[in-house]
């Protein structure tokens, strides 16, 4: 019989620009919001913090609350303009990720709340520019 590995150990490590939160154990229901509540402590301390590191090579279950929270934890990253890495993913996580069709927002690349603006900005100048075809006649597809 193989032992059940309870409830979800948090283990912090801070270096310079980084920090690191190793999860150990069930990544489930009961305790994802441990790891959520370990975030939103890093990223309301003041500092130069530029990466958040998410160890997962000893978590040793994932639930869609803890997919949830992860996805939480990248919107969260994205606004702090901070980036969010998920290391050591276990096979039963990249799983998750791919039949969610997540795993691709968790790898690309970092896009920060700076830079979201600046394509909502620009998609709006767009749409300005195409209003102002139309009223004057004109077709904007030319």
């Amino acid at each position: 019989m193989t032992p059940t590995p309870g409830p979800l150990r948090l283990t912090r490590t801070d270096t310079a620009g980084a920090v690191r939160i190793e999860l150990h154990g069930d990544f489930d229901y009961q305790d994802a919001d441990r790891l959520l509540d370990a975030v939103s402590a890093v990223l309301a301390c003041p500092g130069g913090l530029r990466d958040l590191h998410v160890d997962c090579t000893d978590m040793t279950r994932v639930d869609s609350t803890g997919l949830a929270v992860l996805l939480m934890i990248r919107r969260r990253t994205d606004a702090a303009g901070v980036r969010l890495h998920l290391d050591g993913r276990p096979v039963e996580l990249e799983r998750i990720l791919q039949v969610t069709g997540t795993l691709n927002h968790f790898t690309s690349p970092h896009t920060g709340i700076r830079s979201v603006a600046l394509t909502v900005e620009r998609a709006s100048a767009g749409t300005q520019e195409a209003v102002k075809a139309r009223s004057s006649g004109q077709d904007p597809s030319t």
